[in-house]
Parts: structure tokens; sequence; C-alpha cells
């Protein structure tokens, strides 16, 4: 298909992409480019900013606590979606990500917990992998509190993000701590090829380019070899089989399109029940902008429903 009319006036109305600098300063003035949306985000019941434990690091890892609306007056619990946020491990925070959270949380009527982890290069790989399996931990061990049943956990992210979700969920199947009952990998980056036919098709000209993700690779990863590790490359894993069940979307013009769709592969090889979405004329990123595009809204919705139905077998 075509590019999406609202993705084409997106690229043209776009700035310059900044320069891929690796002093600290430097990257910190581009994080500041990553801002929160403008106007109201919607309602939700509450909204809390908490604080993690991670004893073993001696860190407390941020996140941001989502009620959706529904919540308001009701004791039964909901099903959980612990989110974490793109950016190539090295750009994004909570606040680039606090209006697409709301809407997650009403659209999955689901309690959403947004995950503040450690970027790169201050902190490479592993950091931010573990940041995000600690805090799905403390989730899962604080459900009651949290009024999510801990049977019904999802993790989810998007690019980077997605990434980390697939990352949790080996490790959850790894540790044999079994917490995680879904995953949702909105466009992943499932391995550190940048050779793949979509890299080769859309890897300038569609916002997220070859050129940057080899940046951003560089700066998560302490040494090549660790490109290698399934921990940081999930399509890297020997085996795929344990995981939990996936719903994994992609966009037509994105770099990691043959990627995504490679770990949708795998998936179904190891016999895990996978859903794939590919949106037609989209390119990466377009999830997150719901003050821009109409498509956005309907990819939220989608991924409410099925945190609905995770949250539904709950009530059977």
């Amino acid at each position: 298909m075509p590019l999406d009319p609202q993705a084409k006036v997106f690229l043209e109305q776009s700035p310059p992409a900044p320069p891929f600098p690796h002093d600290v300063a430097s990257i910190n003035e581009i994080r500041k480019l990553t801002a929160r949306l403008e106007g109201a985000p919607e309602s939700v019941a509450k909204v809390e900013d908490r604080a993690v434990p991670c004893s073993e690091a001696g860190i407390e890892i941020p996140v941001r606590i989502y009620w959706p609306a529904s919540a308001a007056g009701s004791e039964s619990p909901k099903a959980g979606f612990v989110f974490f946020h793109g950016g190539g491990w090295v750009l994004g925070n909570l606040d680039a990500y606090d209006h697409l959270c709301h809407a997650l949380a009403n659209s999955g009527d689901c309690v959403v917990v947004s995950v503040d982890y450690r970027l790169a290069p201050e902190h490479r790989f592993p950091a931010a992998a573990e940041d995000c399996y600690n805090a799905t931990v403390w989730v899962a061990q604080h459900a009651a509190e949290l009024g999510i049943d801990p049977k019904l956990i999802a993790v989810g992210g998007d690019s980077a993000g997605g990434n980390l979700a697939a990352v949790v969920s080996l490790m959850d199947r790894d540790q044999m701590t079994s917490h995680v009952a879904y995953q949702v990998l909105i466009y992943p980056i499932t391995d550190a090829n940048l050779e793949t036919p979509s890299y080769i098709e859309n890897g300038a000209g569609y916002f997220l380019t070859t050129e940057r993700m080899a940046w951003f690779w560089e700066l998560y990863l302490n040494d090549e070899s660790e490109a290698s590790n399934p921990y940081a490359a999930p399509l890297q894993a020997e085996s795929l089989a344990g995981v939990p069940p996936a719903y994994l979307m992609t966009a037509e013009f994105d770099p990691l399109l043959s990627e995504g769709n490679a770990y949708a592969d795998r998936l179904e090889v190891a016999g895990i029940a996978v859903e794939r979405e590919l949106y037609d004329g989209q390119i990466h990123g377009f999830v997150r902008r719901i003050d821009l595009y109409d498509r956005a809204t309907i990819a939220i919705n989608r991924i409410g429903g099925r945190i609905r139905s995770l949250g539904n077998q709950g009530n059977d």
C-alpha cells in the first residue's frame, strides 16, 4: 500500500534528525526533544508515581501506575500490563508515553505499570532488561495491593520496549517465575542484523533509519559479542518454547518489519500462539503519536481488546 497520508505529512514536517553523539551531555539534549504530548490525556481513575526497589543493583526503578476509569469504586482485580517505552534503550521516559499509557489503561480495562528503566550509554546491557524483569516481578508480588490478578499479567512495549517485553518473557521462562501470561510486541527490535530486506527497503526516509539503529546498538551493547545474547537480541534464542502467547504488531514502512516477522515465525515454530498484525502504510513509532495518527487509536484499541480478553479469563 502507499504511505499513509498522515505519516506522509509527519515525515514532510519533521525537522532533520539530530546528530548521533556519544557523549552523555549531547545525548541528554536529544532526550529533551522526546517530550510529553500536548493536550490532556484520557481521564483514568488514578495515576501514581512509585519506585521499585532493586537491591542487587542498589537502585530504585521509577514506575508510573495507571488505574483505568472503571476502577473507580470497584474492588474487582484487573489484568496488569507492565509497559516498557521505546527509544532504542537510549531515549524515552515516562512522560513521553504518559498519554499512551492513559489510553492503554482504559482500552484494556487494566492496570498499566510503566517502567522508567535505566538508559544507555550510562547503563549498558543488561541494565534495561534487568530493570524491566525486576519491575515485572515486583508487580506480581504486589498484585493484590495494586488491584491486579497475579495470573493475568501482560508485558509489552514498542520498539526497544518490545525488545524488552520479549526479553522479560524469556527471563520469566528461564527463571521459572511464571509471572507473564501474555506479551504485546509493538514493532519490536529482535535482532542486531541491519541487513534484512526491510532495512534495505525502509532504512532511510521513514523516520527510523539504519544509521539510527546502528547508533542505538552501539550505545546499548558493551561489545559486539553481546549481539548474539538472546537477552539483547531475542531472535538469537535457541528456542522460544515456553514463553507466553503474543500479539505482534508491525508497520509496513519500518526497517524492523523483517525481524518482527522473523520473531513471529520463531514463536509459531516453537508452538506459541501468536497473533500478528501488519499496519499497512505505517511507519515506525506511529502508535505513541495518538495526536497525529488515526491508526494509532485503532492500534491502541486492538491492544486493549487483547488485554481485555486476558482479563475476561479471570472472570470465567
